[in-house]
């Protein structure tokens, strides 16, 4: 499943850059991840990046956009055939 950063964030700005996808970004009130483009890291490395690095734990799966590891590898190839 994709992931999603709670109101707990504190805009450190330590996440963004590490998401191989791009798909953190600021959004109004607090950081926010693209569902569409997180694959929790699948295709890049073995854990979520942005998860490792928060200093406040506040990215957790997304109980909306339940993915199959199967399906996030598949969605990473997506993204990634477009380079």
């Amino acid at each position: 499943m994709s992931l999603f950063i709670t109101d707990e964030c504190i805009n450190c700005d330590v996440c963004e850059p590490e998401c191989p996808n791009k798909a953190i970004y600021q959004g109004p009130e607090i950081y926010e991840i693209n569902p569409d483009l997180c694959t929790e890291c699948k295709g890049h490395y073995d854990e979520p990046q942005c998860q490792i690095v928060c200093p406040v734990a506040c990215i957790d799966p997304d109980p909306n956009v339940v993915e199959t590891d199967e399906q996030l590898l598949d969605k990473y190839k997506r993204i990634w055939s477009k380079e």
